[in-house]
């Protein structure tokens, strides 16, 4: 009996010897041949990191950007490109192999520049629902809104009083009772500098019997101090900076008395600066995902994120700017502090596009030579 069984499994071990050896005198490919395991696509890996390029005074808390991380696993790697006209340069010079992910800090005075280059991806996050339609200019839906601030000329309250009240509006800023008193910033060189010199475009306008380069002749004749940019016109010559300079007018923000309050140790009740809310300019800053992204999908998620109520909250005591979204908890110290322009000056981003260089050239002639 065991005999006959031994027989029995040396049989089959010998059919199956000579089965496999007529199988592997098989060709290994055969046009009738299911993929082998080896030749079945691996399943892509998902990237696992964001890089997020953004201009030099982009600034979020960590723990808001750990958030991020947290949720999707995914950690995120900033990439600062300068001020907002580098940053949409390089992004432009880049757009066939893209630095980054999502390009965030994009203003309505460079918008047009980068929506003409196509470097964007269209992307439209459901939480721009509780963004202000009025922020948002594009309608092909490229980039999403994320915070505004308004560049107003700011002025030491100190220096003025019953003899000599601070200016209201932007003409009395040529009267010689303001002479040599305020400083601003190149508008070739500092992006404050750029949007007051459109403010004032804005204003005057490019035709007529007095423009806005008449505008800029009277504040040259009224010795206007043209310096390359905020830091040197705010902190060292406006009188009511950290510098204690000579002049108490400088272009800045109508969030900046919130800083001189926000920083101060102890808090004042009042802020020792004030704003001038005539002639105000409405900056918008915007974000989107770069077309050919290495992580498309961790880049609409960020834009999703950019714009959640824990992003938004976080935005005015890190950048000092209002946040887009209408679900944000604005701090109380920003909401006393800073300055509420009712009517700010705008401009279509097209429109600044097709004459910036222009605009810049002609600046410099009037005021530089």
């Amino acid at each position: 009996m065991i005999d006959t069984i031994h027989r029995i499994l040396n049989s089959l071990l010998l059919a199956a010897l000579l089965v496999s050896c007529a199988v592997a005198e098989q060709p290994i490919l055969s046009p009738t041949a299911g993929p082998t395991a080896s030749q079945v696509p691996a399943t892509p890996v998902p990237p696992t990191e964001l890089v997020l390029m953004t201009h030099d005074s982009f600034a979020i808390s960590e723990s808001v950007l750990a958030t991020f991380q947290r949720e999707t696993g995914a950690t995120v790697r900033v990439l600062t490109a300068g001020d907002a006209g580098s940053m949409v340069n390089q992004a432009i010079l880049t757009r066939e192999s893209p630095l980054a992910d999502v390009l965030y800090g994009v203003d309505n005075t460079f918008l047009s520049r980068a929506l003409d280059a196509n470097i964007f991806e269209p992307y439209r996050s459901r939480l721009e629902d509780n963004v202000p339609p009025q922020l948002d200019p594009d309608d092909r839906e490229r980039v999403a809104p994320i915070d505004y601030g308004d560049v107003c000329v700011n002025y030491d309250r100190a220096a003025f009083d019953s003899a000599l009240a601070a200016p209201t509006n932007l003409e009395q800023l040529t009267e010689p009772a303001y002479r040599s008193m305020l400083v601003v910033e190149n508008p070739a060189t500092s992006s404050p500098g750029l949007v007051f010199m459109l403010a004032t475009i804005a204003r005057f306008g490019d035709e007529g019997d007095y423009t806005w380069l008449d505008y800029w002749a009277d504040l040259r004749d009224n010795d206007v101090l043209a310096v390359s940019g905020w830091e040197l016109a705010y902190n060292q010559h406006f009188s009511g900076g950290p510098g204690a300079g000579d002049r108490p007018l400088v272009v800045s923000y109508a969030t900046s008395p919130v800083a001189e309050v926000y920083f101060a140790e102890p808090q004042p009740e009042e802020a020792p600066t004030a704003v001038m809310t005539d002639g105000c300019f409405r900056q918008v800053e915007y974000a989107g995902v770069l077309a050919g992204a290495n992580a498309p999908q961790l880049a609409r998620d960020f834009i999703d994120f950019m714009l959640s109520p824990e992003f938004q909250s976080d935005v005015p005591l890190n950048m000092f700017v209002f946040p887009a979204s209408t679900q944000a908890e604005v701090p109380p110290v920003f909401i006393e502090h800073a300055a509420h322009v009712a009517e700010p000056l705008t401009m279509e981003p097209g429109r600044i596009a097709a004459n910036r260089e222009r605009w810049l050239q002609e600046w410099t002639d009037a005021v530089l030579r």
